[in-house]
């Protein structure tokens, strides 16, 4: 927005008992508020009814009441826009597409404050930023691990940043991932079926389904509970299996959810953890025997954990139109499945 901006709500119907819902429900929708963004206007005293501030997120409200909403100017970003080179799949006014190389931090954080996806967007867009969240910013609304490869979509405005966010939160983004793991998740392994939160569906399909929360004495890790924490599913679908017997399998993961680390623990908890992954993948060694020392001494020698965005699909939140994006294996993910006599991406 180029200055402050009024916006009136009128309370609906039966609303919510709190304001931050209620005004989350009932805002009109070109005004791109998103509820987070709503409490922060709350809590910075930019909402008022009948004259008077409310600073409370839980006050109560009544059916018919109009709440004034002030919308200030965006400020600049804090953060600093940086020249590095950008694999671009897609862009329009509203959202850009990139291809994320592994390595990458996607957003600035105490350990890592340059080099970041934000830095190199906010240097890619220039003035072509909107608002997004009070702070002309990209408006990241997933990620993907620093490690990991792929697509990612990012808003560059108000509206497809509410658009977007709502979509990942309703779980209607198609995301599709192929990670390169120990073993064989076969439906036919009698352990596998023992494994809580593990179901099998028709096609070959392994379904993981458990809650996910933070690890009990490293914060930096993810863990399965079973009380608690944050409803996760992933499906996974064997490609490619690779040894004679077979010991790795390149397989297609697909999110119901998207929690943080999510595929990688889901595999791990089903005994298949991601070849390179120095978190959730064990201590697993490659059979020489299945592989050959040659095929074997590369998968120990793989730098990061094997996972690759590949698939991206959503409803573009400003025209309506169907996307999907696919993103090639990157050179290391192929070359090694290359070494291991795997077919070409």
């Amino acid at each position: 927005m180029s200055s402050t901006a009024t916006v009136l709500v009128e309370i609906g119907p039966n609303p919510p008992a709190r304001l931050d819902k209620a005004l989350a429900r009932d805002v009109p929708e070109e005004a791109n508020l998103s509820r987070s963004r709503i409490a922060k206007l709350i809590a910075e005293g930019a909402v008022a009814r009948a004259g008077e501030v409310v600073t409370d997120a839980k006050a109560k409200v009544a059916e018919g009441e109009v709440v004034t909403i002030t919308v200030p100017e965006a400020e600049e970003s804090h953060m600093l826009p940086e020249a590095i080179a950008l694999d671009v799949v897609w862009e329009d006014d509203d959202l850009i597409v990139v291809n994320k190389p592994a390595g990458m931090v996607v957003h600035p954080a105490p350990g890592t404050p340059t080099g970041t996806l934000v830095n190199a967007l906010l240097a890619h867009c220039g003035d072509d930023l909107s608002g997004v969240g009070g702070e002309k910013r990209p408006g990241i609304v997933h990620r993907i691990d620093k490690d990991t490869s792929g697509l990612l979509v990012v808003a560059k405005s108000d509206a497809a940043h509410h658009g977007l966010a709502t979509q990942f939160e309703k779980h209607t983004v198609e995301r599709h991932y192929r990670a390169l793991v120990y073993g064989v998740p076969d439906l036919a392994d009698p352990r596998l079926k023992g494994v809580r939160g593990v179901s099998f569906e028709q096609g070959g399909i392994v379904k993981i389904t458990t809650q996910l929360a933070r690890h009990k004495t490293d914060r930096q890790k993810q863990a399965v509970t079973w009380s608690g924490g944050r409803h996760a599913v992933t499906r996974a679908r064997v490609v490619e299996t690779f040894g004679q017997p077979a010991a790795l399998a390149l397989v297609d993961c697909w999110l119901e959810t998207g929690r943080t680390h999510q595929i990688r623990v889901h595999m791990a908890h089903a005994g298949h953890g991601l070849v390179g992954d120095p978190t959730y993948g064990g201590r697993r060694k490659p059979s020489e025997t299945a592989l050959g020392s040659d095929a074997a001494q590369h998968v120990r020698d793989f730098g990061r954990q094997a996972l690759h965005a590949a698939t991206l699909g959503f409803t573009h939140p400003v025209t309506k139109e169907q996307l999907r994006f696919e993103a090639r294996l990157p050179d290391d993910m192929a070359g090694l499945i290359a070494v291991l006599g795997g077919k070409p991406d």
